[in-house]
């Protein structure tokens, strides 16, 4: 055993410690780096873009007539995808994911789907539209064989603004940018209405460290638009203080070989159950946060939650079994406002 121990020492005492040490600076360089595209966003606006104010939500909403297509549908909820860590661009879709909410609109047709929002841009731009790094993403994306691996890249830098989404300090900017290419693309899929009697439904279904930015986003869509907000994390990973002051509530899903999404369960203290005042444990007692066990999916691949892989010997594959659970929650018509202050019985 000693012997074996101090081979690796030896191998480690060559280039590869060398690398593996140049790796490492790098990627603390990278992160130190990465609240810069946020601040370099929140200069270029001024204040009255930047203005969530609900007079000039309704001045966007004005502006737009429901088309002819629209017409006579009536639409009173948004399904808002955002996806997990892994993803190049806005709208970029796994066949299961595609399934999965076609599936689901179809169940609920008086929802439409938003799934062109990438959560890991403030511009909403795919990496591949980023001058100075477009050919290192484009790079990772497409390489082949034993080169596959280079697309951590693509997961480690879309984790970081995973990271800033929790940070206090410039998560506030962060999400509020969300927020608005959220509203933006709500807008482009379907009018938002401009008055009704019931609040707007926004269910923001995010997947892996697209549910952080949705809980992110919600205290902003709930300012700027009289919105109900639901967000159903589907093997999320979030932090226990962003977004759950705000929001009505969350449903996450969680697979039983999943041990991706207990790592941020892990990390942050907030999600600890004797930091008893988080407003994670909050919304827990209140019970605006409740735990759906969805079966024995993994956290992604064919039979992650999205998968396309049969569930055992069964017909009914993993999204199948994803879909049942997502659609039997009780957020589809029920239209009442959970009270935020009172434990719910």
């Amino acid at each position: 055993m000693l012997q074996f121990i101090g081979r690796i020492l030896g191998w480690l005492r060559g280039e590869t410690l060398k690398l593996l040490i140049l790796a490492s600076v790098l990627l603390l360089i990278w992160g130190m780096l990465a609240p810069v595209p946020t601040l370099l966003w929140w200069l270029s606006r001024n204040t009255e873009s930047l203005s969530f104010k609900r007079n000039q939500t309704k001045k966007l909403l004005s502006e737009n007539e429901p088309t002819t297509a629209t017409k006579g549908q009536k639409i009173d909820c948004y399904i808002v995808f955002l996806p997990g860590v892994g993803d190049f661009s806005p709208n970029e879709l796994t066949p299961g994911e595609e399934f999965f909410l076609n599936r689901l609109v179809q169940l609920n047709p008086n929802c439409v789907v938003v799934s062109d929002v990438f959560p890991y841009s403030l511009y909403n731009e795919s990496l591949g539209g980023e001058r100075l790094t477009a050919p290192l993403w484009r790079a990772a994306k497409n390489a082949k064989g034993w080169l596959a691996n280079a697309h951590m890249l693509i997961q480690i830098r879309n984790l970081w603004r995973f990271a800033i989404s929790a940070d206090e300090r410039y998560g506030p900017i962060y999400n509020q940018g969300i927020a608005s290419t959220i509203i933006d693309r709500m807008n482009a899929a379907h009018p938002i209405p401009r008055s009704q009697q019931q609040p707007l439904k926004i269910i923001l279904i995010g997947t892996s460290g697209g549910a952080q930015v949705a809980l992110g986003a919600v205290p902003h869509l709930e300012r700027s638009l009289n919105a109900q907000s639901i967000v159903v994390s589907v093997g999320g990973c979030f932090d226990g203080n962003t977004g759950f002051e705000t929001v009505d509530r969350v449903y996450h899903l969680q697979g039983r070989r999943d041990w991706v999404e207990d790592i941020t369960r892990i990390t942050f203290a907030s999600r600890w159950s004797w930091t008893v005042g988080s407003p994670f444990n909050q919304a827990r007692r209140q019970g605006r946060y409740k735990v759906i066990k969805t079966g024995p999916h993994a956290h992604d691949g064919d039979e992650g939650y999205f998968g396309m892989a049969s569930v055992g010997a069964s017909q009914t594959t993993y999204v199948e079994l994803t879909l049942e659970k997502v659609n039997r929650l009780p957020i589809w018509s029920e239209q009442k406002r959970v009270d935020k202050t009172k434990p719910q019985l």
